[in-house]
């Protein structure tokens, strides 16, 4: 697919003007526009007063704790509900909590979310008061049970709420109608990060520390946790996001966090002084999240709650096996899907192929769909919904988005036109997860690309890549990588630098089966630079080829102790093709 390389447009700014020049220009294309937007103190982080439902919550949770009630936590299977989980428990314990405990469905046997059904488990431990995380928003039913079985309930979510609000003691949740807080973007484990901010001011004002004789803990201590589900849930950094990842990332470089991360970057190879969010996203969450795609999400909780480093480092290597065990039925899904969508021949222009995606296939994994459904995004750049098997009559669908169409609304909109075929959904603006039965396939394959084509333009079906404009060959040193790497928690609509020019291509071979490795020189330039474009290749180039088009970002390689500058190449086409 061809991709269209835009230039980011820079807003006025008031930054100093010792910052670097290039360093300056990435941070006006991103809205930076005044010093202070780049301090990342924790003092300046929004106040938990602003979150709707926040008193109410502490109050509830005070009085369980002071009365030494039994408190259980009720989680989700993916790294933010993990992070919230393994928070909460950490937390409480903190705080004085004799009795808490918490408990995760598995997405095979109960679903997402707090169901009539989990709640029958959850009643066997005989809980007084139940705290949703990640979840909850949409568990009517659920919150129903919970409290017939005589359990108080406080639900702590960031998914956007559907027309019926769950009838819970308190919610808290900053997405929800009539709140005022100014971050919308707070994931799960963020929210329960506030909550326990929160719970702690209430019982220093109740004299809870003073008469149990007990250290008030600082609950800064637990930002690693909140730091991993932040970039693991891929909300927008914001700035009260950002503050929250730079000083979890902070606190990691220097080894200040639960034994759990520390195995989880052992296992994936990164050295903890030098990590930054992409190695969170990209190497401990997919680990963290395979034990709830492919087991139970207990195992990646229990490593994250554990103070023991042995014992850290066994369950981190077991979810490191079963992401091997993840990749592999993913590579064997995708490549299903793209045979099947080969005989479809995609094409932007072609209006009478589906604009909105859905795929099924009765052998695939329900819990790798959602990888599945992004990866044929990314090539076909067109929402995607993956379906599969979750019980003899019903599947269940996870879906990814892309700019300009909101896939939680779309979802909405095909439920409203059509009563009845969607069983349920829920989720974001970019992903939302649904459940239909299984012969309501076809028709809501047909109602959801017609819903899609309401939203979306041809010309919204072509790849972008914004850049952030050329660099000149003198730019293009260690020094600015450096620099680059730790200048931001780099993320979700805080995005890494990157960069676009035409480069003489000098060498190029590929390595590892699909990864293309360059030798690239500037134009006019002697300099050799050393690039390489992961999950491409050069096949498909004329073997002419002398110039080349590249998008990419700098970064620092290093190897057998040294470092060097190497462009990490997004996009690469010839440039001239004699």
């Amino acid at each position: 697919m061809t991709i269209n390389i835009q230039r980011r447009a820079l807003v006025a700014h008031h930054l100093p003007g010792d910052l670097h020049p290039v360093l300056a220009r990435i941070y006006a294309a991103r809205s930076v526009t005044a010093p202070e937007q780049l301090e990342h103190a924790l003092d300046r982080l929004l106040p938990y007063h602003g979150l709707m439902g926040i008193s109410q919550a502490a109050a509830l949770l005070a009085d369980a704790v002071i009365a030494q009630q039994r408190i259980l936590i009720l989680g989700d299977f993916d790294a933010d509900g993990a992070t919230s989980c393994a928070l909460a428990v950490r937390a409480l314990r903190l705080l004085g909590v004799a009795h808490v405990d918490y408990l995760v469905p598995n997405r095979f046997e109960y679903g997402y979310g707090l169901t009539p059904e989990i709640v029958a488990v959850a009643a066997q431990r005989e809980p007084d008061l139940l705290i949703t995380v990640d979840n909850g928003i949409s568990s009517v039913d659920g919150v129903r049970a919970a409290k017939a079985a005589g359990m108080r309930v406080v639900v702590t979510d960031h998914h956007l709420p559907g027309e019926q609000l769950p009838d819970a003691d308190a919610i808290v949740n900053p997405n929800q109608r009539g709140d005022t807080f100014a971050s919308k973007n707070l994931a799960g484990v963020g929210v329960i990060f506030y909550v326990m901010l929160a719970l702690r001011a209430q019982l220093r004002e109740r004299g809870w520390f003073v008469k149990r004789n007990l250290a008030e803990p600082n609950l800064a201590r637990l930002l690693d946790l909140v730091t991993l589900g932040t970039v693991a849930d891929v909300v927008p950094l914001d700035y009260n996001n950002r503050i929250l990842v730079q000083q979890g990332l902070a606190r990691l470089r220097k080894a200040q966090c639960c034994a759990g991360i520390r195995a989880l970057l052992q296992v994936s190879n990164r050295r903890y002084e030098r990590v930054v969010a992409a190695d969170l996203a990209f190497a401990v969450a997919p680990r963290l999240n395979a034990a709830g795609r492919l087991e139970d999400m207990s195992l990646g909780i229990e490593c994250l709650l554990t103070d023991s480093e042995d014992h850290a480092l066994a369950l981190a290597q077991r979810l490191d096996e079963l992401n091997h065990d993840r990749r592999e039925i993913e590579t064997q899904m995708k490549d299903q899907a793209l045979a099947a969508l080969k005989t479809l021949q995609l094409n932007a222009d072609s209006p009478e192929l589906p604009v909105g995606l859905c795929l099924f296939d009765p052998h695939w994994h329900q819990g790798v769909i959602g990888l599945l459904a992004a990866r044929v995004k990314e090539k076909f750049h067109r929402p995607v919904i993956a379906f599969a098997p979750s019980s003899d009559d019903e599947i269940k669908g996870s879906a990814r988005s892309v700019s300009g169409l909101h896939i939680r609304d779309a979802l909405d909109a095909v439920a409203a036109r059509h009563p009845g075929l969607v069983q349920k959904f829920g989720g974001h603006a970019m992903a939302a997860g649904l459940t239909l039965r299984r012969a309501d396939y076809e028709a809501f394959s047909l109602a959801f690309d017609m819903e899609v084509r309401r939203h979306l333009q041809p010309a919204d079906l072509r790849g972008v890549l914004h850049s952030d404009g050329e660099l000149r060959p003198d730019e293009i040193t260690l020094d600015l990588a450096q620099l680059l790497r730790y200048a931001a928690p780099w993320g979700q609509a805080f995005p890494e630098p990157m960069f676009d020019g035409t480069f003489e291509l000098v060498q190029h071979r590929v390595v590892g089966e699909r990864h293309l490795k360059m030798v690239l020189r500037a134009p006019g330039e002697k300099r050799l630079i050393d690039a390489i474009a992961f999950n491409t290749s050069a096949t498909q180039w004329p073997d002419t080829t002398r110039q080349v088009n590249a998008a990419y970002r700098v970064d620092v390689n290093e190897y057998q102790g040294k470092q060097n500058v190497q462009l990490l190449v997004e996009y690469v086409e010839p440039a001239i093709a004699n």
